[in-house]
């Protein structure tokens, strides 16, 4: 059973949280950051993978997510004081963030910024800071409104009104996770669109600016696992992250898309568990 609630925060706004409640061991919690757009709600997967594991899972929705207030301008970084606010209200003093897709960058930003807090981190198709260092768009089948955030808000905004999901985004393998084993990751997009487009907007303007940490200043370990057919994020994103993250390692999935690398969930919270010896 999953308990939700909401977290007021200093400015008068609430960030929505859901907590797995688990009888967990001694070790850490394991913090789900969602993709882009998702409500916020821990998929089914990610809780069977952490109660195998005698993980707790809490979770929380980004502004403009799920129930959570707006906050316009928001950059990656501030992800690390709101994961910290979540874990006051539930004590929680040590986390395992594991982030997919849009969440990867929201799970380093904690180990970046509260290292007391955030012990490992597992990124699954997450992209990287925008950079000079390789073709950032390069290998992405739609990357229209990531190009249209690095404008500013207003142009992404202004994509938004007439975007439209590209199929050629995903490949066989990923068709074939969403009939199956993610399904449910599916279910929570479709339930995230009452929420509007706002949401997707931010975390998309939040990407293609300055993130507000550097990499190299993370020294929690980091698992970095990418598919190798991700369309996208694509192959070089991950491998960028691995090379400027000090204690990385990264996992290419060679025969997976964006969302089939999830099929590596159960097993990353196994490596990134022992990486905390």
């Amino acid at each position: 059973m999953i308990h939700s609630f909401d977290v007021p925060l200093p400015d008068g706004g609430v960030l929505r949280a859901h907590d797995s409640r688990a009888d967990a061991s001694d070790g850490p919690a394991l913090a789900w950051h969602h993709g882009s757009p998702q409500t916020g709600a821990p998929l089914e997967p990610v809780l069977a993978a952490a109660a195998a594991r005698g993980l707790r899972v809490i979770s929380y929705a980004r502004p403009s997510y799920g129930g959570s207030s707006a906050r316009p301008g928001r950059d990656v970084a501030s992800a690390a004081g709101d994961l910290a606010a979540v874990a006051d209200v539930l004590g929680i003093d040590a986390i395992v963030s594991m982030g997919a897709s849009g969440g990867g960058p929201h799970a380093l930003a904690g180990a970046a910024l509260r290292p007391d807090l955030v012990r490992a981190v597992v990124t699954l198709a997450g992209i990287a800071p925008f950079t000079d260092a390789f073709d950032w768009y390069d290998g992405m089948a739609s990357p229209g409104g990531l190009r249209a955030a690095a404008r500013g808000r207003d142009a992404r905004a202004a994509f938004a009104e007439t975007e439209e999901f590209d199929p050629s985004q995903f490949v066989a393998a990923d068709y074939a996770a969403l009939e199956g084993g993610w399904a449910a990751l599916g279910v929570d997009v479709g339930r995230s669109e009452a929420f509007g487009d706002d949401g997707l907007i931010d975390d998309d303007v939040a990407f293609a600016t300055s993130w507000g940490f550097e990499l190299d200043s993370i020294e929690a370990p980091v698992l970095v696992v990418q598919g190798g057919l991700d369309r996208v994020v694509p192959p070089a994103h991950g491998a960028h992250l691995a090379a400027e993250l000090p204690n990385a390692e990264l996992w290419v999935r060679p025969h997976d898309g964006h969302v089939s690398v999830l099929d590596a969930v159960p097993e990353a919270m196994d490596r990134v568990l022992a990486m905390l010896g």
